[in-house]
């Protein structure tokens, strides 16, 4: 069993910053990818930045530039540092981790909503 825990998120201002940490655990010996994805109410969900076990990066394009993720990854941790945020980054932020042993999956997160007021 797996589980992801997110934590961060809350309420902010326009131009202000965020981080958010997401933290996996159970059995977990090798994976594949760790990221966070965005669900704004009315769209689909989309990518924002991810990063594979090699640390190679993927960013969403309207967030290149103004977001961050890093991690840590003898624990299983993901970090996503938000920058200049904007109305349009409002949404709810789930992490994502993909395994590939013992078991390989998906795994969610529950979710933690970001608010940027304008």
């Amino acid at each position: 069993q797996v589980e992801v825990v997110e934590s961060g998120g809350g309420l902010v201002q326009v131009g202000g910053s965020l981080g958010l940490s997401c933290v996996a655990s159970g059995r977990i010996f090798r994976w594949l990818t760790m990221g966070w994805y965005r669900r704004a109410p009315g769209k689909q969900r989309e990518l924002v930045a991810e990063i594979n076990s090699g640390g190679d990066l993927k960013y969403g394009d309207s967030v290149k530039g103004r977001f961050t993720i890093s991690r840590d990854n003898a624990k299983n941790t993901v970090f996503l540092q938000m920058n200049s945020l904007e109305p349009e980054d409002t949404a709810v932020y789930s992490c994502n981790i993909r395994t590939l042993s013992p078991i390989a999956g998906h795994y969610w997160g529950q979710g933690t909503q970001v608010t940027v007021s304008s």
